[in-house]
């Protein structure tokens, strides 16, 4: 059967980030997200979860190079600035909302890190540092802590897009630490760097339900985010069972649909637990975060839900550029 290569796209903050207060956040300029939808409109064809699900069932055929774009964390950026551009070209886009921080108006943790690392200049990184360093001394009896220099040695390396400082911060905050003592610091350095009382950010941060059910009746897609945004594949059977559940009572509440409904994995994170639990709550198809094209043909059985995603920096963000080898 030969290939059918779908590409999925993936984004979190999309805003005008020269007027933004926090202008070094790790985000897409809204303007330069407008030459990338021009680019896709004229190179590829745009497509819907619906159609996605269908070709993966064998029952419908999807055009050439199509593209579905999708768009992590419910942050208002999407209702301000993605919806109206979406709805204008007759895009849809698939939107996937971590309940706790819309519902509670609550910041997630990996949102508090990002802020502070954009409340900290590049100049300025070796004073965070020092901080986390202070609070790994100050638990360190409670929590049997190794020392800074053990973490930083075995969590500090380079990635795709950040530096091994940023990398360290990330996965000592977000992975290394137990649950508990990673929600102390990142909460008490969130307070000190950033200063903004959690509740009166996570309004501004995240949209609201009313917006997300506004964006469900012009068309767009909710999926399934989890309930607190956690790593999936750490958490015991029963708790995943419980992230999955509650996210699809969400879903349900703003009206979206949990008949074919999807899940985009916190981290792009899961084990054979979750799969399993997927298929026990008839969840159509989920997304990761391997860097690589879909072939829709071989998208079938455990692997619907194994599907890749490329990342907006993956591909043109100019409505001019020619399309490069994820064209090919």
């Amino acid at each position: 059967m030969e290939n059918q290569n779908l590409t999925v796209v993936m984004y979190h903050y999309v805003r005008d980030l020269k007027h933004s207060i926090y202008p070094s956040i790790k985000g897409l300029d809204v303007a330069l997200f407008k030459e990338q939808v021009a680019f896709l409109k004229k190179h590829y064809s745009f497509v819907t979860v619906e159609e996605v699900i269908a070709a993966t069932q064998g029952i419908h055929k999807l055009p050439s190079h199509p593209v579905l774009l999708t768009f992590d964390d419910a942050y208002i950026d999407h209702f301000t600035y993605v919806f109206p551009i979406l709805k204008n070209e007759g895009v849809q886009g698939a939107f996937y909302a971590p309940v706790k921080a819309i519902t509670q108006h609550k910041v997630l943790d990996v949102n508090k890190i990002h802020f502070i690392l954009a409340s900290t200049p590049e100049e300025k990184m070796s004073s965070l540092l020092k901080e986390i360093a202070l609070l790994l001394d100050k638990y360190r009896e409670v929590y049997h802590l190794e020392s800074f220099e053990f973490y930083y040695k075995k969590l500090a390396q380079l990635d795709r897009f950040d530096t091994k400082e940023v990398i360290f911060v990330k996965r000592l905050l977000q992975v290394e630490l137990v649950e508990k003592l990673r929600n102390i610091i990142t909460t008490e350095l969130f307070k000190k760097i950033v200063g903004v009382e959690e509740g009166t950010f996570s309004r501004e941060l995240y949209m609201s339900e009313d917006q997300m059910k506004y964006m469900v009746s012009a068309g767009m897609h909710i999926g399934s985010h989890g309930y607190d945004h956690y790593w999936l594949g750490s958490l015991p059977k029963e708790k995943q069972e419980v992230e999955i559940k509650e996210s699809l009572k969400f879903i349900e509440n703003i009206g979206g649909d949990i008949k074919h409904w999807t899940i985009c994995y916190p981290y792009g994170n899961y084990n054979d637990d979750t799969i399993t639990l997927l298929k026990e709550n008839h969840c159509a198809l989920g997304f990761t975060t391997e860097v690589k094209l879909a072939d829709i043909n071989n998208q079938m059985g455990d692997n619907v839900f194994k599907i890749p995603r490329l990342d907006t920096n993956d591909l043109p963000k100019d409505a001019k550029a020619l399309p490069n080898n994820w064209y090919k």
